[in-house]
């Protein structure tokens, strides 16, 4: 067979191959604003409930030590959910969200990774030590 008529019988194949092959979830980046109140200073992070991920790693937290607003952008999958856990610094048993391990129940602290909107996150002072959620 002539190398012409090779690279003709090839190319469509290729073509074909290209075209129908799985594709990755896009990367999206997600921006977070948060604002602690607490009087007491406090960390976070981010938990994906999609895949194993935890922003900004496990064994690590973001500091929220100040009452300023905190810029996170997290690199995400399109449509991913994305929940928030925070904690008083050094007393896991006042938390906000998820809490600081990511399992505890909320409401209203998870996100869909869109990629398009920036998410405000206030921490409302937090209470005594307790066993549910302050979000």
């Amino acid at each position: 067979m002539s190398k012409k008529m090779a690279m003709l019988l090839f190319l469509p194949a290729l073509l074909l191959t290209i075209s129908t092959a799985p594709k990755d979830a896009a990367a999206e980046d997600e921006i977070f604003r948060v604002k602690s109140m607490s009087d007491s200073k406090a960390q976070i992070k981010f938990f994906s409930k999609n895949r194993n991920h935890v922003w900004p790693g496990t064994d690590q937290a973001y500091n929220l030590d100040d009452y300023g607003e905190h810029h996170f952008k997290l690199a995400c999958e399109s449509g991913e959910q994305i929940c928030y856990g925070a904690w008083v610094t050094g007393d896991g048993s006042r938390w906000w969200g998820v809490g600081p391990d990511g399992k505890k129940g909320c409401s209203n602290c998870c996100y869909t990774c869109e990629g398009k909107d920036t998410r405000h996150i206030v921490l409302n002072p937090a209470p005594p030590a307790r066993t549910g959620n302050i979000d």
